[in-house]
């Protein structure tokens, strides 16, 4: 049984074509090169951020190390410049503790009385001298 007469022409008959159709899948593959766009941007920000996070954790770690560790110099040097300490040191430089009379206003301007009278005369002596 034949369905289709044979003195048909079947191979001269065109469809027509639909201008819209183009112009529809152009707009269709432009919005979803945006969204997949759109998509991929995100994710790297979520990367990005991700990364962020873990590079502020290392640096708040290592903050911390850096102020144990100054807090831990800082007890050190105190312990190091105690008068306990530096006592026996200045000692055996030959340094002794200060008398009642070097220390005061009263001392500072029998000092600075003593090494003016100190330059005056050193200074006649050069008078002198020439």
């Amino acid at each position: 049984m034949k369905r289709v007469p044979e003195l048909q022409r079947n191979a001269k008959i065109r469809r027509s074509r639909d201008a819209g159709a183009l112009s529809r899948l152009a707009l269709l593959l432009f919005c979803g090169a945006v969204l997949a766009g759109g998509f991929v941007f995100a994710a790297k920000q979520h990367f990005a951020a991700v990364q962020s996070g873990y590079e502020s954790e290392t640096l708040r770690t290592e903050r911390k190390k850096l102020i144990e560790d100054n807090q831990r110099l800082a007890l050190e040097m105190e312990t190091s410049l105690a008068p306990q300490k530096l006592e026996p040191k200045a000692r055996e430089l030959g340094l002794q503790p200060a008398t009642a009379g070097q220390i005061g206003p009263s001392a500072a301007i029998a000092n600075t009385k003593k090494q003016v009278s100190e330059s005056k005369a050193n200074d006649s002596k050069l008078r002198r001298g020439k």
